[in-house]
């Protein structure tokens, strides 16, 4: 059916039909914190410090200080540190800590190719037993911490589900433009 459907929509000329979403088995173990009110930034901050090779960052809003802090102390301590950013929120928001982040020495691109690439992700250790998974509506901001009604979703132990991704991460670096320290 899934075919079908392809074929019809490539004849009319519209966008191609998504993939079917991936589907496996969890493992491992959660870790979740409502904002404000918990301390959603610690909780990052502490799973960043546990990271033994590589850290993938997708953004949208980045104004979190301690959070950018806790990237550049992995990245001295070895640790692969890369980031994606939404080009837009990167050029319109006066504190935003990309900058900051590309003059550390860390990796970063921008994406532009999205009306919003809304990523809200961290990828750590992928291909690893011990990879984490940071994901959920917690922008990686003081305003997400502080003001905001947001959630944090850290999935620890899950391989697959880390490289699924990574994987992400990946297709949108291909199309995402380097910062300039």
């Amino acid at each position: 059916m899934r075919t079908w459907l392809w074929l019809l929509a490539a004849l009319a000329g519209a966008p191609a039909l998504a993939s079917p979403p991936l589907e496996f088995s969890l493992q491992g173990r959660a870790q979740v914190a409502f904002t404000p009110g918990d301390d959603a930034g610690a909780l990052v901050v502490a799973t960043l410090a546990q990271a033994k090779r590589q850290i993938l960052v997708q953004a949208y809003s980045f104004t979190h200080r301690a959070i950018a802090e806790a990237l550049v102390a992995a990245r001295k301590r070895g640790i692969d540190v890369q980031v994606i950013a939404d080009h837009d929120q990167d050029a319109h928001v006066a504190t935003t800590q990309i900058g900051y982040l590309a003059a550390q020495g860390v990796p970063v691109w921008l994406d532009a190719m999205h009306s919003a690439a809304h990523n809200k992700v961290m990828v750590i250790d992928a291909g690893r037993p011990e990879a984490a998974v940071i994901t959920g509506s917690f922008n990686f901001t003081h305003a997400a911490q502080y003001r905001n009604a947001e959630n944090l979703l850290i999935l620890h132990g899950n391989p697959l589900l880390a490289e699924a991704y990574a994987a992400n991460w990946r297709r949108h670096r291909a199309h995402s433009l380097p910062v300039r320290p």
